[in-house]
């Protein structure tokens, strides 16, 4: 099986790939340079190309030739969007485009997969079957693996199994972890606005008070979740906006609040009971404020889930290729969202943890802008799509 070793190499390419897209990164559904640069180089290995899936995607196609394998296909995801954020990791290759940058590496998870199609190329006689190795654009909630779906992506490219991978800092260097089941939570928005009659803040008995209504229901948030989810599952509701007033009139009270945030789940159960008790619980304090309340949930991003086998097929491969001290055959699910989701309710799959070690920064964690992917970690990376195909395919 491929080892990180077989894959040094072409590290060097690997990284002038990454810290060229690093450098210009660009916005979900705005790919089109990065697109291009991945269309031109997997057709120039004597890959088979398809460009324009879900807007910005792409698709290479690459058979083995290895007698066994048979019809047999897998999927091989990458993200290639970046974040609507600044950059401050001082690199002599930060991103040249305004208030935008690579902050959660995805810039890194393009250049493994081109390295690996690279290599997997080179090496078709290794396997048979066939590979599609899957460009996605808008990863970061704009809906691109929905709009991929949308685009006929499994009926155009059909897979028995889809896989993903993305990069953990603070996880050992080259470590490939698999986790069993949850991987990643539901992210859901919901806004709730509530109405009352606006009045001088010097006389609050002559109106209704939305914003103290809007204050008890932030206040029963906590609620739902420490008193009504079972506490060996996990849910989150957080805030992340409010909007009432102005600053300049502190002496009136608002006849309007508007409340925004996220809701996070696990399983499916939980997700259905937040956006419930959202709603009746915003009602109830509007009943209570006398006030009305127009609770909105809005359903974004499904849970991430693992599938046992295709898992199983995962911590082979990463066993093979970074060795069983790298190899870790469960992870701890986290709460962020991840739209890889949408390839899993259409085909089994695996999603997998690749270690980038401890940032060079201590704030250079995901969405942070000090962030920055290892490059160190790019050959681990590579190695892992390569032992995956082959522990498929072979």
């Amino acid at each position: 099986m491929p080892t990180p070793d077989d894959l040094a190499p072409l590290a060097a390419d690997m990284t002038a790939w990454r810290r060229d897209f690093h450098r210009h990164p660009e916005l979900g559904f705005e790919e089109t340079r990065t697109a291009g640069i991945v269309a031109g180089l997997l057709r120039h290995w004597g890959i088979a190309v398809e460009e324009g899936i879900g807007v910005t995607g792409v698709v290479g196609t690459l058979t083995g030739t290895r007698g066994r394998g048979g019809n047999r296909a897998i999927g091989l995801r990458a993200d290639m969007d970046a974040l609507a954020m600044p950059e401050m990791t001082g690199a002599d290759y930060a991103s040249t485009t305004p208030n935008t940058m690579h902050a959660c590496g995805h810039d890194g998870h393009t250049a493994m997969l081109l390295g690996a199609a690279r290599w997997l190329a080179a090496n078709r006689d290794r396997f048979g079957g066939t590979v599609r190795f899957i460009f996605q654009p808008a990863e970061e909630s704009r809906g691109g693996a929905a709009r991929m779906v949308k685009d006929g992506l499994f009926e155009r490219f059909p897979v028995d199994a889809v896989y993903g991978m993305h990069n953990l800092p603070g996880l050992p260097l080259g470590t490939v972890a698999v986790p069993k089941g949850a991987v990643l939570a539901s992210s859901d928005t919901w806004e709730v606005r509530f109405r009352g009659a606006g009045v001088h803040g010097a006389r609050p008995h002559l109106g209704t008070d939305a914003p103290l209504a809007a204050a008890q229901f932030i206040a029963a948030l906590p609620m739902i979740v420490a008193r009504e989810i079972d506490p060996l599952q996990a849910a989150v509701l957080s805030v992340g906006h409010m909007a009432a007033g102005a600053a300049n009139a502190p002496n009136v009270i608002p006849s309007e609040v508007f409340l925004c945030g996220t809701a996070r789940a696990f399983t499916e159960a939980v997700r259905a009971h937040l956006e419930a008790r959202l709603a009746e619980v915003a009602h109830g304090i509007a009943t209570t404020c006398r006030v009305q309340a127009e609770p909105r949930y809005i359903r974004r991003i499904a849970p991430t889930i693992n599938r046992a086998e295709q898992a199983a097929v995962a911590v082979r491969a990463a066993r093979a290729a970074v060795g069983d001290a790298l190899a870790l055959d469960d992870h701890p699910p986290l709460t962020p969202g991840e739209d890889f989701s949408e390839f899993l309710a259409e085909r089994p799959g695996a999603y997998v943890w690749l270690g980038t070690g401890d940032p060079a920064h201590p704030e250079g964690f995901h969405h942070n802008p000090h962030f920055d992917f290892n490059d160190a970690a790019l050959a681990h990376g590579a190695a892992f799509w390569c032992a995956l195909v082959e522990q498929e395919l072979a």
